[in-house]
């Protein structure tokens, strides 16, 4: 018997098949296999249709039982995992009434920072622990200011994730992850906050119900498994956004334990019980997958929206065929780039920096010594002393950090990338070969045999460790430069 894992993300849809039995992967596809595209109808707007999200969702589960010759009735359970702070607005048919609003859509800022004036920073910071912003509460309201017509034929709002699970099954539902990702949830109240509906004008027959992180949140239904290929009754046993589904994908569930992505965007994903929220305007504070009431497990997200979309705009712009190219011409290259900067913030506002739009900026080019290389190099060492940089703010917001982990994926594929991080913080970072989709796959089991069952998983899956080098004063020195050049545009 087999679990399936869907991860749901901006760029594509990945599905992965588990044995039951062990947790070992048996087959991982993604579709489409080079990139979603995403709508951006004004600067600093993201939307996605989610009809396309359910295509590719069907495509890739009966891409995968080819692949793995897997039979529905084999599929004895379904994890989802998708792309966090989305909006779906449903009508009373549970059609779609606009293209979703994606996470790194950026036009509900101004709204987002108007609610954290007037709902009160001490509201917010001690009960919502994150300032509204810009996430899904947030661009509900622009909705609802700015499209009333579509606003007032809402049903209900859902996360990506929801879409997909009710998509699969027909049920609307969400979790308290969930809700705490849009900024809808009352830490101190354990509820769903009603005085920011009622700032915002959200009724709560919006919200949908909350169902459990772990254990049967629906079933498929019969119409959806001749679409897509499962078996009806096939339950949905779990569901989580991308980056606390990555944490337990690593096995990070634990205060003092952090999760390291280098995707499309980067993040920082630390498990503490501190409900601080001094950092709350530049650090996000969720509900994590393990969290109740008796045990508070807070994952304290850095998101940085220009991680590997600036290294893909590379690959598309330079003379260079592959990743792997770029890298090995980066190695060409001593550390600090010969004094190159990449600032690599042109995607949408970055959360850690106030949510400035900063753009993405290439600084110190000698055209009679500098080449792709630099570049290449450059861009490697800019994500990673962003990572550095948000790591020192979620520092003084109370992080202690005991062991980091990553996926053997993206960006952590170029030792620069990882033994830069990793010298500047000085801490180990373990890699193992994992993904979200397997990871979602593997949640099936939580229910059942609790979340230790992922230590056994990951037993043989560390593949590598990134240790901190013995000659610091290089890497340190290039931070400082770099730092230098980012303040003092912030500053402007």
């Amino acid at each position: 018997m087999y679990y399936l894992g869907i991860d749901l993300g901006s760029s594509s849809v990945k599905i992965a098949a588990v044995d039951a039995s062990n947790g070992k992967s048996v087959g991982l596809v993604q579709v489409p296999e080079s990139e979603m595209g995403m709508h951006t109808p004004q600067k600093g707007w993201a939307e996605q249709n989610p009809e396309t999200w359910w295509q590719l969702v069907c495509e890739g589960i009966h891409k995968i039982k080819k692949k793995t010759c897997i039979e529905a009735v084999e599929i004895k359970g379904i994890g989802i995992a998708y792309q966090m702070h989305g909006l779906v607005l449903v009508d009373h048919e549970g059609k779609p009434l606009r293209n979703a609003i994606i996470w790194c859509d950026s036009r509900a800022v101004e709204i987002g920072e108007k609610a954290y004036k007037e709902l009160g920073t001490a509201y917010c910071d001690g009960h919502l622990l994150n300032s509204p912003a810009n996430f899904t509460a947030s661009k509900l309201a622009w909705v609802r200011q700015n499209e009333p017509a579509v606003f007032d034929k809402a049903k209900k709002f859902m996360l990506p994730g929801d879409y997909i699970a009710y998509r699969l099954s027909n049920t609307i539902n969400t979790t308290v992850s969930g809700l705490s990702e849009g900024i809808f949830w009352d830490f101190k109240e354990g509820k769903v906050s009603s005085r920011l509906l009622d700032y915002f004008g959200i009724a709560a027959e919006l919200v949908p119900a909350i169902t459990d992180t772990f254990g049967e949140q629906s079933t498929v239904s019969r119409q959806a498994a001749a679409t897509c290929g499962l078996k009806a009754g096939t339950p949905i046993l779990y569901r989580a956004g991308d980056q606390p589904n990555n944490a337990l994908s690593l096995n990070v569930f634990n205060v003092g334990e952090v999760a390291a992505t280098g995707g499309t965007s980067g993040v920082m994903y630390a498990v503490t019980e501190s409900l601080s929220a001094k950092e709350c305007s530049r650090v996000n504070n969720f509900v994590h997958v393990n969290h109740d009431k008796n045990a508070k497990r807070i994952g304290k997200l850095l998101c940085i929206n220009g991680a590997g979309i600036q290294y893909r705009w590379l690959l598309n712009n330079l003379a260079v065929d592959s990743y792997q190219e770029m890298n090995d011409l980066a190695e060409a290259v001593s550390v600090g780039s010969d004094g190159v900067c990449v600032l690599p913030f042109g995607n949408g506002a970055e959360r850690m920096l106030q949510n400035k739009s900063l753009g993405t900026r290439v600084l110190n080019i000698d055209l009679n010594r500098h080449d792709k290389a630099h570049l290449c190099r450059a861009a490697l060492e800019g994500i990673a002393f962003s990572f550095v940089y948000g790591f020192e703010i979620m520092t003084s917001d109370d992080v202690v950090t005991k062991t980091i982990r990553a996926g053997n994926d993206n960006l952590f594929r170029a030792d620069i990338f990882g033994e830069t991080i990793a010298t500047l913080i000085d801490k180990p970072i373990d890699l193992y070969d994992t993904t979200g989709a397997i990871g979602a796959a593997r949640a099936c089991a939580v229910s059942e045999k609790g979340v230790d069952i992922f230590s056994s998983y990951l037993q043989e899956d560390c593949v590598k460790t990134f240790l901190p080098k013995k000659e610091k004063n290089p890497y340190l020195k290039a931070y400082k430069i770099w730092k230098a050049e980012l303040e003092s545009i912030i500053k402007k």
